[in-house]
């Protein structure tokens, strides 16, 4: 009779949700911290825990138990503040739904405010980047409040508003030429005629009009 095949089904099982204040309703922010907490495990416990949705799944065979321990400590750990992680670039443009473009211009003049900055190392590259991270409730509030759409209405208004005086500036610039040339053109004739009567004196003085 033929062994029945053995069970490769983890026997150890573990799942965490995660709180809508962590994700902020985005699946590149869960990601995210999937990524921030796998990196607190030992490297080759990392792949043991996934992601499904908003739930955590840690799964590690019997013969694991005590790495499993050790590893479901350090998750739930981590668990503890999650919503306090700081927010990366790609996790805020997926939140808020903005352009990269958006992102950093809306950083650079002040209204998106920055909570400091964060320096990583490339994998398998001796490169590093530094981005600037923001605070999760700051970027709960833009979102509660609508501020994208105010920001690219008033950024549309100054658009427009920059391209009429960007017009009125090119017209002025056209007149300006327009009134210089003919100003110059006036001058060639005064001087010509000018030049044309400079002999008249010498003339009335030879008694050639008497």
């Amino acid at each position: 009779m033929a062994k029945n095949k053995k069970n490769d089904t983890p026997a150890l099982v573990e799942t965490w949700a995660l709180p809508p204040a962590a994700t902020l309703g985005s699946s590149v922010r869960a990601k995210g911290i999937l990524l921030e907490i796998r990196a607190r495990l030992p490297s080759p416990l990392r792949k043991s825990l996934d992601i499904s949705g908003t739930v955590f799944t840690l799964t590690m065979p019997e013969s694991a138990r005590s790495e499993f321990r050790h590893a479901s400590a350090v998750i739930a750990k981590s668990l503890q503040g999650v919503e306090s992680l700081p927010v990366i670039p790609r996790e805020i443009e997926d939140i808020l739904t903005i352009s990269t473009t958006e992102r950093r211009r809306w950083l650079q003049d002040g209204r998106l405010p920055s909570a400091g900055t964060r320096t990583v190392k490339l994998r398998g590259r001796a490169r590093q980047i530094t981005f600037h991270v923001f605070e999760p409730r700051m970027v709960e509030d833009l979102l509660d409040r609508g501020a994208v759409e105010e920001w690219r209405e008033e950024d549309t208004a100054a658009a427009m508003e920059n391209r009429r005086r960007a017009a009125y500036k090119a017209k002025l610039t056209r007149s300006l030429k327009s009134d210089n040339k003919a100003a110059a053109a006036s001058q060639e004739l005064t001087e010509e005629a000018s030049a044309q009567l400079r002999g008249w004196d010498e003339f009335g003085r030879d008694g050639l009009l008497r």
